[in-house]
């Protein structure tokens, strides 16, 4: 794509004729009164509009995928062209996402907004900065490091620099930044230590505004985020240095969900944006119960593949939030499934049915552990301009021989209209769930069985290995009385495994968990797998050197 041409997406994107978010929000019947503007198209919903019996009636559905190419599968497309299905057949539908991170907008990956006749808009505006809920997270996640720095400096509460593990955050891929050396400069610069930054998304600031149930309740989960220790050995936890308040603060419009549209006009709500690899994936608590609030159907995704975000999903996010989704679309596509069978990502556009075929072991576990969860499931086969009829039949023929139902999705080409038929399928799948999920581990296990149960049940793995470091944080997790806590891994999203160049369905493979953090403030703890960075890096061409502005202010290039 030559510097500053027009993507197809925000081609479409642009030749809309957007309605007023007053439409929006009547759609809903939400009083005008209530909601707060921010200008034509887009408006934070009031927290308090959250009817918890209404989100009991209410339907939710999941879109998850199988192990995804670096590109993506596109599963916020086919949210958006599900929703929009679901509306064309008659089922009030919001669609309720994640805001895009600039790491990826100007990164590989490019926006979150969905694609072709499937978006949510004004593109351009979510993608760039939005309503400012990334910058707020950024600002509180950043504040508590200066007061620890302060705290350190000051020596009066003795905090021990070298237990201080909290890094600061910015929304970008910065590789170095990773690690960093503070307080140079002698004594006015503070005490020497190691540090570094994580990409926003991985905030644990991001996490507890995700698993918030209101704004008092993020404060004191604020409170609670784990920073260090003493020389004497004492836990020191953000309450300690009187932090979690002007945290709470900064965030009291952050914690908003945001509500804008579909190119065909209707509600969507975004909010959130932990990625699925390095945090829990999902959007706002708080979006995915207000959505349950005002619609008969939901529809919403979770990032990556379904070993990561469907998986933390049902474990941490519906645990939580007793919630439970009736039914689930498991995104597969062609050039994922020949990407699992060997084909290089450079040649996912060339036709090859026997590559396909060899891939549909990677679908057939995803589908395994879908089936786990015990929540009816339709396979979504999001349907790209370089598939053949071939290769589609072969991924309708694989599923019809498992018995699992199949649709194809062409929201992408035809927005609802491309999706009826996979509309009818989850809607026939909601209608037959009676029960809640099956979760995959019990928070009360002993935190290496959880850690087990997942590498085990969901990766395929058969065996999990720890470093004497991780050992030694874990010891110190259950002498905080923290191990009924759920775990939230942190693996690539390229493979089943910690290894991201073991593409299909690996076997007999081992788990190294080489690190652990404590997020005892959004109430789970981390073990970090493989190589997983917590900062990401820029590829040799970011997607940056594409974006432009014309002097009447149109952005170009976002993808």
């Amino acid at each position: 794509m030559p510097n500053g041409s027009l993507n197809p997406d925000l081609k479409i994107a642009q030749s809309k004729t957007l309605k007023n978010i007053d439409e929006i929000s009547d759609r809903l019947g939400l009083p005008g009164d209530r909601i707060e503007r921010y200008g034509r198209y887009k408006a934070k919903i009031p927290i308090d509009l959250i009817d918890e019996k209404k989100v009991q009636e209410s339907n939710l559905i999941l879109v998850t995928a199988i192990t995804p190419t670096p590109a993506g599968e596109g599963k916020t497309t086919v949210s958006v062209a599900l929703t929009e299905g679901l509306n064309k057949i008659g089922k009030a539908t919001t669609v309720v996402l994640r805001e895009p991170s600039l790491g990826p907008v100007f990164g590989i990956k490019g926006g979150a907004t969905g694609g072709g006749y499937s978006q949510v808009v004004p593109m351009e505006d979510i993608n760039l900065h939005f309503t400012g809920d990334f910058s707020a997270i950024e600002k509180a996640n950043n504040l508590l490091s200066a007061l620890i720095d302060n705290k350190v400096h000051d020596r009066k509460m003795g905090i021990d620099p070298r237990t201080v593990t909290w890094k600061k955050v910015m929304d970008m891929n910065d590789r170095s930044l990773r690690h960093v050396i503070t307080g140079l400069g002698g004594k006015a610069g503070g005490f020497i230590r190691e540090s570094g930054f994580n990409i926003t998304a991985a905030s644990e600031v991001m996490a507890i505004l995700c698993l918030a149930n209101d704004l008092m309740d993020l404060k004191e989960k604020m409170g609670n985020i784990y920073i260090g220790d003493t020389f004497s050995g004492e836990a020191v936890y953000a309450r300690d240095i009187k932090a979690h308040g002007a945290m709470a603060a900064l965030l009291k419009d952050a914690i908003k969900p945001n509500l804008v549209q579909t190119l065909e006009g209707n509600p969507a709500i975004i909010h959130g944006g932990p990625f699925a690899n390095i945090a829990q994936g999902t959007n706002s608590l708080i979006a995915t119960k207000m959505g349950l609030s005002l619609s008969d159907f939901v529809v919403t995704e979770a990032g990556f593949g379904a070993d990561l975000g469907a998986e933390k999903f049902f474990n941490i996010k519906c645990q939580y939030g007793n919630i439970s989704p009736k039914a689930v679309a498991l995104v597969a596509t062609v050039r994922a499934l020949k990407y699992h069978g060997g084909v290089e990502n450079t040649d996912l556009q060339e036709p090859n049915v026997e590559a396909l075929k060899k891939g549909l072991v990677n679908l057939d576990k995803h589908i395994e552990n879908t089936q786990g969860f015990n929540i009816p499931f339709v396979v979504a086969i999001n349907n790209f301009p370089s598939d053949t009829p071939e290769e589609l039949q072969a991924i309708q023929d694989h599923c019809s021989a498992k018995g699992v139902e199949s649709a194809i999705c062409r929201g992408w080409a035809k927005g609802g209209e491309g999706t009826t038929e996979l509309a009818e399928k989850i809607a026939a799948a909601v209608s037959s769930c009676t029960n809640k999920f099956t979760p995959t581990y019990d928070h009360d296990e002993p935190i290496k069985d959880k850690i087990f149960k997942i590498s085990n049940s969901i990766y395929g793995a058969s065996k999990v290995e720890y470093t004497p470091e991780a050992d030694r944080i874990l010891r110190r997790v259950s002498a905080l009385n923290l191990d009924k806590l759920p775990v939230c891994m942190a693996k690539t999203q390229s493979s089943l495994s910690d290894d991201a160049k073991r593409t299909g369905r690996p076997n007999n493979f081992t788990i190294r968990i080489r690190e652990v953090e404590i997020a005892s403030g959004a109430g789970f703890i981390i073990p970090i797998t493989g190589k997983m960075l917590r900062m990401p890096g820029l590829p040799a061409i970011p997607a940056a050197e594409y974006v432009d502005i014309d002097e009447k202010g149109n952005i170009v290039g976002l993808s």
